[in-house]
């Protein structure tokens, strides 16, 4: 069962959600035509999350995965992927895949009980394969336009749209079994180096292929976001206009939330993201 949330906790979700609907008074600006209204801004927090992670977040995931033992790891990313399936569930009955969620039901619940809170993944040998969705998602299934592209502070390549699920990518993370803000903290912390060690492959092949490693990122994550919400099939008229043709394939460390995120979120600089997945 989830732990009630405490007033601490609550009283930061609300105000991250009030600046997410801040930013969301910039939707009119995002034409197809542009849909990096804010690139300069953009820009410049896209340097700072690469700052931060080269000297700090990239480091301490290095050093996580030479002393932590595999196992430990993975039990560690379990429990974290498995809060976040319930995220997802939810969002999958939002978006009427009532089969879908049924299934995801059952990959929470085996993963719950079997698996001690999540600390073994029973569900997916069992071919109760993870979502991977959020509000951000049943928003575009809904028929909500992505908006402006915007890169957050830590939590790296969003849209405005996408913003709107971050409260709820939050509450579903680490932060939910923290009961004071140091244990809070701390639980964040561990999740996004979790993450952020999961991707350090990724990081190598992104600095290698990417001439404008903000424009790369960018493109990567909107043709993602359309892939994930038309489940790999987007129509055309619907596909990021400024993709550049030929343009690489969109790859994970480019997802926001990194899944356990992007979708998140998931979290962290670019390659980012808890989260928005």
């Amino acid at each position: 069962m989830m732990p009630v949330a405490s007033p601490s906790r609550l009283r930061r979700v609300a105000t991250l959600g009030a600046a997410v609907l801040f930013a969301v008074t910039l939707q009119g600006c995002a034409t197809r035509q542009n849909p990096d209204p804010i690139e300069s801004w953009n820009r410049q927090v896209f340097a700072f999350n690469e700052s931060l992670d080269a000297n700090v977040l990239r480091p301490v995931a290095t050093g996580y995965n030479q002393v932590t033992p595999e196992p430990v790891r993975n039990s560690v990313r379990n429990v974290f992927n498995n809060i976040r399936d319930v995220w997802s569930t939810v969002n999958l009955f939002l978006q009427g895949r009532f089969r879908d969620g049924t299934v995801s039901v059952m990959r929470v619940t085996i993963n719950t009980t079997l698996g001690l809170g999540g600390l073994v993944d029973w569900a997916t040998p069992m071919r109760l394969d993870r979502p991977n969705e959020d509000f951000g998602q049943t928003l575009g299934v809904w028929g909500v336009k992505p908006g402006a592209y915007i890169v957050w502070p830590v939590l790296g390549p969003s849209t405005l749209r996408d913003s709107v699920s971050i409260p709820g990518d939050l509450y579903f993370s680490a932060s939910t079994f923290g009961e004071t803000e140091a244990v809070t903290f701390g639980l964040v912390g561990l999740q996004l180096v979790s993450v952020r060690a999961g991707l350090l492959g990724a990081t190598g092949l992104l600095d290698d292929v990417a001439l404008d490693k903000y424009a790369f990122t960018r493109d990567a994550y909107l043709q993602r976001r359309q892939n994930l919400i038309y489940e790999g099939n987007p129509p055309e008229d619907d596909e990021p206009a400024d993709d550049p043709e030929g343009a690489a394939p969109a790859p994970e460390a480019a997802s926001a939330s990194a899944d356990g995120s992007a979708s998140a979120p998931a979290p962290g600089p670019a390659p980012s993201a808890p989260a928005k997945p």
